[in-house]
């Protein structure tokens, strides 16, 4: 992971990240029908959107949410998106992005950082969970909420 590192979403590589591919079958977890809802109450000064380089080429995306009013706790400090190239899954690229948003949020004062997820064969469940998130609840629509202790 040494050679990875995150810079700022922008307009010089946003089309990159915007061409990320995906493996087959994980299309349908990329984002949870209770953070596409959710997702039109964001504020723009909350949200921490970075890519991952490596190489000089855009093989990750974080979206974090920073925001201590939310009305929701697990909204507070959380992963809003992750989202690594099919080729560069399972090399690290995904915990790199995932750990950096938790010392962020570490930085900012928070001792929870969450992640919510759909269950399924595909899934990211494992990914969160060997990171060390651990699931404490459910949403109506099953997905699971899952928390990181800082």
């Amino acid at each position: 992971m040494a050679n990875l590192r995150l810079e700022e979403l922008s307009a010089s590589n946003a089309l990159a990240a915007n061409k990320l591919t995906l493996r087959r079958g994980q299309e349908q977890f990329v984002i949870p029908p209770t953070y596409a809802i959710a997702d039109a109450y964001l504020d723009a000064t909350t949200s921490w959107p970075r890519v991952v380089i490596k190489d000089d080429k855009v093989v990750g995306f974080i979206r974090g949410n920073f925001d201590e009013d939310a009305p929701e706790e697990e909204f507070r400090s959380c992963v809003w998106r992750v989202h690594v190239s099919a080729d560069e899954q399972g090399q690290g690229v995904g915990t790199f992005a995932v750990l950096a948003l938790a010392d962020e949020a570490r930085q900012r004062g928070f001792t929870r950082l969450s992640a919510l997820w759909e269950p399924g064969d595909d899934g990211p469940e494992a990914f969160f969970t060997n990171i060390g998130f651990v699931v404490e609840r459910e949403t109506q629509y099953g997905e699971k909420f899952g928390i990181l202790t800082l």
